[in-house]
């Protein structure tokens, strides 16, 4: 007979801070294997504001072994064909489809993703909640963390400010709270190397008709230094993230009232304002950062709390769901016994090593392909592009070109303990 007794576990519990997509996906991963997880989040509800939907092939795993994959393409969709093309008469410059190279890669289907992030982070809430039992709690703003040998907590602020105040305790504390993480804070102060962009870019969801009227791709981005855009396809009907770069330094109000003009100036057919709709609208700046650590002690960083990149190509989301993989394995490995914290450590190092090495300079040079100054002579200076040209005429080369962006995981199950 089975022995009943369940094994001693080095640890009890897991805090997460913030019930964005990495924070969800990290609780998914945890829960699902067992390990309670404590979500604390500041905000009444998920956000609803248009922010990613694309996530890249380095991201589909994580999304297999939290159990999602398959419903995210049947609420959502795959991307097969992107491209990139010249202003103005928005001929087609270099591009791929994906479909059949990426479809089935040992058995995973690596094409790209897509589902509005609002709707993935419920998925996950569900699943979280639902069907593994995980806490979350709401308008719980966390505004201190404090550590010992022990465990680590969370200070927390109940229902706004000046709310009941009350303290979390866990083992570990996990910052998946954004840009503007209250745990990177705790740690760093304002400290957060790197810089933000001389730019602007306002996000919207839109319905036009690219597809159908226009002949254009999955995914587009339209070359330009000022009138530089991206038109991707979101939903299933029709709705497509268009994001476009703005003059900085202007208030909400003064974007909206240029946004007829710039769709009439920089989408094809010119079309006014009758002619598409607009379902929402987000100025946003981009930055290019990462915090001195992803570990102090019992606290973590991962995702956007621990490093940010602007978001064409879409590295940030993608990069951070792979840290929240990544940490998961460590945590898992920590649970069984197959690993000592000394695993974190390497967490943090491998995740800062591969944002300084393929996410901050990829993500950098695709802002630049998009904003080039000179978009008629881009295809003969662009590296990548003519790469894309070669793979057209061989499907070997393209699988092994658009299967790259992979080396931004990091298996941290090799350094588990060979005789655990």
């Amino acid at each position: 007979m089975a022995d009943p007794t369940p094994p001693q576990r080095p640890f009890s519990k897991v805090i997460i801070v913030g019930a964005g997509p990495s924070g969800l996906l990290l609780a998914l991963l945890l829960s699902k294997h067992g390990i309670p997880v404590h979500i604390l989040e500041a905000a009444a509800g998920l956000d609803q504001q248009p922010r990613a939907a694309h996530y890249g092939a380095p991201a589909i795993p994580e999304f297999v072994r939290a159990g999602i994959a398959d419903k995210i393409r049947e609420r959502g969709m795959v991307l097969d064909t992107m491209c990139w093309r010249y202003p103005d008469t928005h001929e087609y410059m270099a591009g791929f489809d994906s479909g059949k190279v990426l479809r089935d890669v040992d058995g995973v289907d690596l094409r790209t993703h897509c589902l509005a992030l609002q709707d993935l982070d419920q998925l996950m809430l569900e699943e979280v909640t639902e069907k593994f039992g995980g806490v979350v709690e709401w308008e719980n703003k966390v505004v201190g963390v404090g550590q010992d040998g022990e465990g680590a907590w969370c200070e927390v602020e109940v229902g706004g400010e000046g709310g009941e105040r009350k303290v979390v305790r866990g083992d570990y504390v996990v910052g998946c709270d954004g840009a503007n993480s209250m745990v990177r804070k705790a740690l760093f102060g304002d400290e957060f190397p790197g810089f933000t962009w001389d730019a602007q870019i306002i996000a919207t969801n839109t319905y036009y008709d690219f597809k159908e009227k226009f002949g254009w791709e999955d995914a587009n981005f339209i070359v330009h230094p000022e009138h530089f855009f991206m038109a991707a396809r979101i939903t299933r009907d029709g709705l497509y993230r268009i994001t476009y770069g703005e003059t900085p330094g202007l208030s909400r109000e003064e974007y909206l009232e240029r946004q007829p003009w710039k769709f009439e100036t920089i989408l094809p057919g010119q079309p006014k304002p009758d002619e598409y709709k607009i379902v929402n609208f987000s100025p946003y700046k981009m930055h290019q950062r990462c915090a001195p650590k992803f570990r102090v002690g019992r606290v973590m960083l991962a995702a956007d709390a621990a490093h940010l990149c602007n978001p064409w190509g879409g590295l940030g989301i993608t990069g951070g769901f792979v840290d929240v993989g990544g940490l998961y394995d460590c945590l898992a490995g920590i649970w069984e016994g197959k690993a000592d914290e000394s695993i974190l450590d390497l967490y943090s190092e491998k995740r800062i090593e591969k944002w300084q090495t393929i996410i901050n300079p990829f993500s950098q040079e695709n802002f630049r392909r998009v904003s080039d100054k000179e978009p008629a002579t881009r295809l003969e200076r662009d590296e990548f592009m003519k790469m894309l040209q070669r793979g057209k005429e061989d499907e070997v080369y393209l699988k092994e070109l658009l299967v790259g962006p992979m080396e931004v995981r990091y298996d941290f199950t090799q350094h588990y303990k060979k005789d655990a």
